[in-house]
Parts: C-alpha cells; structure tokens; sequence
C-alpha cells in the first residue's frame, strides 16, 4: 500500500536513501530547496503507511521565451522510485500526478528530456504517451551524468528499465536529447506535439 502527497520540507531528510541509489541523478540541495519553494505542488512523493519514501518527482511549469503563451507548459525535471518500490505502478501514478496537476493550470502539454541512447527511458516515456518533439544537439554535455531514465516500466509489467532520472555513470563525450512531449486537453489540435523536422541546440531551447 502506498499514498501520493505533496513534499514536505521534513521529507528532504528521509530522501538520502533512495539518491544513494546508483542508478538515480542527484542535485545540490539548492537545487532542490528552487522547485520546493517555486513549484511546490510539483514536487510530489510515494510512501508507505510508516512513512518510508518510495519514490518522488519533481517538475515546475513555464513558457519558452521565443515560443510565448502557447508553450506554457508542465515539465518533468526528475523522477525516481526506490529499487524494493518499482514493478509497482509508481512511476506512472507520479507522472499522473504530474499531467493533473499542468491540466489544473491549463498547461497545452508536458515534455522531458531525454538522452537519445537511453532506449528504456524513450520506451517507457512512449507507453505513456509522450512521443519525440526535437532533438537537441549536444544538449548532454561531456563530463555529466547520465540524463533521466525511469524505473522499470510500469506501463507494462515485465519489461525491463532503470530507475528513475539518471544514471551517475559519467560520458566522455556530448550526446543528443530527445525532447519529449504528450498534450493535454487545452491542446486541442495537439499543435504543441507535431515533430520539429530539423534538430536544434541547447541555446534554442529556452
């Protein structure tokens, strides 16, 4: 059994266990302390009766400055789920929470970044919906870790996967996005989500 909820500011103390997990991507804590204060009812967690973290996500909403109102929008900037919580359905009631929430906004759509080798992050990410907007060029800069990969899919039981956003392996050298989108129902004519032909670079993705 497990129940969804808001993070708490209490909560930063109980989520060093699951980012000691290998397979997760880690912030400096004013990174996090940023989305706990700025999009507070985006940061939301899993846990069990006794209170043990089973996993959270952590996302915001904004516009791109050169695509204007209709690019306002919910993002995903991690997701993870502890390695005894997964093959449970949790990753997807996370990103669930997630969509209701940018829906409550009037969001046009959710998108995430991926990196273009990690296959079990694209084909989770496509299970539920989302499906490649662009390819940035170099977006995954040489020397950082891994790029989001989600727990193993719950979409589907019984594939494989990692878990949630990143892998702390470093790469030697720069490596192509996917960015990701699924539209929501202000998206009408689902416009936010129709591929771009051409990929772009880092600086035209703000």
């Amino acid at each position: 059994m497990s129940s969804l909820r808001t993070f708490k500011c209490r909560d930063f103390l109980k989520m060093a266990r699951i980012n000691l997990d290998p397979l997760t991507e880690t912030y400096a804590l004013p990174f996090y302390l940023q989305y706990y204060v700025k999009w507070p009812e985006y940061f939301l967690m899993s846990e069990t009766p006794s209170g043990e973290v089973q996993g959270y996500i952590m996302g915001k909403s904004e516009t791109f400055r050169r695509e204007g109102e209709s690019s306002w929008h919910g993002h995903v900037t991690c997701l993870t789920v502890s390695p005894e919580h997964r093959r449970m359905g949790l990753a997807n009631r996370l990103m669930h929470l997630l969509e209701q929430m940018s829906e409550l906004k009037s969001c046009y759509f959710v998108d995430l970044f991926v990196r273009k080798s990690n296959e079990a992050a694209i084909n989770m990410y496509s299970r539920l919906g989302y499906s490649v907007y662009r390819e940035v060029i170099d977006y995954y800069s040489s020397g950082e870790p891994a790029p989001p990969t989600p727990p193993p899919p719950d979409a589907a039981k019984g594939g494989t996967g990692k878990t949630a956003t990143g892998v702390v392996a470093i790469h030697a050298e720069n490596e192509n996005a996917y960015d990701m989108r699924k539209a929501l129902s202000r998206d009408v004519d689902r416009k936010s989500v129709v591929p771009l032909k051409q990929p772009v670079y880092p600086e035209d993705v703000d």
